[in-house]
């Protein structure tokens, strides 16, 4: 699985690549928001907290949340 963080657009995206599918968590850059969980580009849910938003990705790409690296710049991500 490939994961990678990055901050463009005026958002903070953290996204995970298996199988062919992506699923990527992001954020305003600016201040705090609702937290989107995408596949591939298509929003599927919101969360106020990291935690929650964790469990929905992994559970989208079928691993256990521990599984899922998140750099330490990403941590402070959700409210």
């Amino acid at each position: 699985m490939e994961a990678s963080y990055t901050e463009s657009d005026g958002r903070r995206r953290l996204r995970w690549r298996s199988d062919g599918e992506a699923v990527e968590v992001s954020s305003p850059l600016e201040g705090y928001g609702m937290l989107v969980v995408a596949v591939d580009g298509r929003e599927v849910e919101r969360y106020y907290g990291l935690e929650m938003a964790l469990d929905h990705a992994a559970a989208l790409l079928d691993v256990a949340p521990e599984e899922l690296e998140v750099p330490e710049e990403a941590r402070d991500m959700g409210m």
